[in-house]
C-alpha cells in the first residue's frame, strides 16, 4: 500500500509540474510588454522635450547674434528670424514654433543697446491622436530667452 501511495504522489506531482510548463514564458513576455510600453513611450517624449529645449536654446541665441550683427533694424529682424528658423528646422520644429525680438530703447541697434529675443515652440507629445489632442491637453511649451548687447564700437 505504501508503494503505491508514493506513486499516486509522485503522478500528482508530475501532473502539478506540467500544469505550470510555459507559463513563465507567457507571464514574462506580458509583464515585459506591459512595462516596457510605458517606458518607451516616457523616453520618446522626453527625447523630444529635450530637442525642443536644446532648439529654443539654439534659436534664441542665434537670433539675438543675427539681430545685433546686422545694419538696421528692418535687417536685424528679418536675419533674427531666419537664423531662428534655421535652429528650429535642425530639430525638426518647423511649426508651432515662434520668435520675438525686443529691444530696449529706439533705434535697437545704438551702441550699448539690448536685444532681447524670445522663443516659444508647442511640444505635442507623440502618439496621441488628433481626436484626443483635441479634447486633452496634448502638449508642452518649451521657452527661451537670450539678451544680447550690441557692440559699443560698431558704426552703423
Amino acid at each position: 500500500m505504501t508503494g503505491c501511495g508514493r506513486s499516486v504522489r509522485a503522478l500528482r506531482a508530475r501532473v502539478l509540474r506540467r500544469r505550470d510548463d510555459g507559463r513563465a514564458v507567457i507571464e514574462f513576455i506580458f509583464l515585459g510588454i506591459l512595462l516596457l510600453l510605458p517606458l518607451l513611450y516616457l523616453v520618446l517624449t522626453m527625447a523630444r522635450l529635450q530637442a525642443a529645449s536644446f532648439s529654443a536654446s539654439l534659436a534664441g541665441r542665434e537670433a539675438g547674434r543675427a539681430f545685433v550683427t546686422a545694419d538696421g533694424d528692418a535687417d536685424g529682424r528679418a536675419r533674427a528670424e531666419a537664423a531662428a528658423r534655421l535652429a528650429f528646422g535642425d530639430f525638426g520644429f518647423d511649426e508651432d514654433a515662434t520668435v520675438s525680438v525686443t529691444c530696449d530703447g529706439s533705434p535697437c541697434l545704438r551702441p550699448e543697446g539690448v536685444v532681447r529675443s524670445d522663443v516659444r515652440i508647442e511640444v505635442r507629445l507623440p502618439l496621441v491622436p488628433d481626436f484626443i489632442a483635441a479634447h486633452v491637453p496634448s502638449s508642452v511649451s518649451v521657452t527661451s530667452t537670450h539678451v544680447s548687447s550690441v557692440d559699443r564700437f560698431v558704426a552703423r
